[in-house]
């Protein structure tokens, strides 16, 4: 039989995956855990005082125009430079470098619709969005980043598929995974997620994210982590949990509420505002009678940058996207302000889905 290069190219990759899910595999018993395989996800990896501007325009229903945030200065970005000799990527502490700005530690969360981008040939590829997480950190020429498939249940395809990205799309980065089923398969989870510079969260069920990382003690290790400087983020599951609440699938397909998040930011936030219909009337009713706070959506594609509990800026993708504003007006009813993202580089001007 005759094999074209296309075909060829397929096999490569395919055999390539096959190498990475037996990879896991062996990472998980060599770590002291098993982890059995779960279903598919709907995601791929990585899926699944603010107020108005300055002059700004609330407008109540409908698609109203876009109005830009005003935006606060961005955190330092870029390599931290090696002195005496030192490895660029720690202190003369041997602790690893943060950024900081006026000597003080920078917490983050780039929350978010995006991530991840599914790549016909080999299932995902890095996008600008979690290139923009790994560029926020400033950690130096190897920075570390740990993936987290919670929401997934841990599910084997959706790591596979995410080392197989960042294996391709990002050589430099050392990526790696905490499973907490059957088991961690880390044996010092704290001292692991301490030591990263980005912790990604994936889509899927944010009701079952947050009663197993309870279980775990995660809620605890993880504001640790962001204190510590540690950029936390995720898409849609990995976005609303940072937050107090928000919309939720994790129930069923009618959506819910959900109001036990980490509230590291004390918003509300909801992600797939454009792309799933319930998400927008809910949300608002949510915030107009008071079951959620004031908060953040995101259409697919589109990433809150927070500093602290103050928002950066929003960055986007792809094109024709926004964040937006959703809080309780004086009369009682909910008003939507949008905010125009900053196009990242590499965005597409396709209209890919989130």
């Amino acid at each position: 039989m005759k094999v074209t290069g296309s075909d060829a190219r397929l096999i490569r990759g395919r055999s390539a995956l096959v190498f990475v899910r037996l990879w896991i595999t062996f990472y998980d018993h060599s770590h002291g855990g098993v982890r059995s395989r779960t279903g598919p996800g709907r995601d791929l990896p990585g899926h699944g005082g603010c107020g108005p501007a300055s002059g700004g325009t609330a407008r109540r229903s409908g698609r109203p125009r876009p109005e830009t945030w005003r935006r606060r200065p961005s955190p330092p970005q870029g390599r931290c430079c090696a002195e005496g000799g030192q490895s660029p990527e720690t202190g003369p502490d041997g602790q690893r470098r943060r950024p900081t700005s006026q000597g003080e530690t920078v917490v983050q969360i780039l929350a978010t619709s995006g991530g991840f981008l599914p790549d016909g040939r080999y299932g995902a590829k890095v996008g600008p969005i979690l290139t923009h997480a790994i560029e926020l950190a400033a950690a130096g020429p190897r920075p570390r980043v740990c993936l987290l498939q919670t929401a997934l249940g841990d599910d084997q395809g959706a790591y596979a598929r995410g080392y197989a990205a960042f294996n391709r799309d990002r050589p430099d980065v050392r990526v790696s995974h905490l499973a907490l089923f059957p088991m961690p398969n880390i044996p010092d989870i704290r001292g692991h997620l301490l030591a990263q510079d980005v912790i990604w969260a994936g889509g899927g069920s944010v009701a079952n994210l947050l009663a197993v990382w309870a279980v775990h003690g995660l809620g605890e290790i993880l504001r640790e982590a962001w204190e510590a400087g540690v950029v936390l983020g995720g898409v849609s599951a990995g976005s609303l949990c940072w937050h107090v609440g928000g919309t939720t699938d994790s129930f069923g397909p009618d959506l819910r509420p959900v109001t036990n998040g980490l509230a590291l930011l004390p918003f509300s936030n909801t992600p797939h505002y454009d792309s799933e219909p319930g998400r927008r009337p809910l949300y608002q009713r949510l915030v107009a009678d008071g079951t959620l706070p004031a908060g953040w959506a995101t259409d697919d594609g589109v990433g809150l940058h927070f500093r602290g509990t103050d928002l950066v800026e929003a960055v986007a993708d792809r094109p024709g996207v926004h964040a937006w504003r959703v809080e309780r007006g004086p009369d009682g009813a909910a008003v939507e302000t949008p905010v125009v993202p900053r196009l990242l580089p590499g965005a597409s001007g396709a209209d890919l889905p989130g």
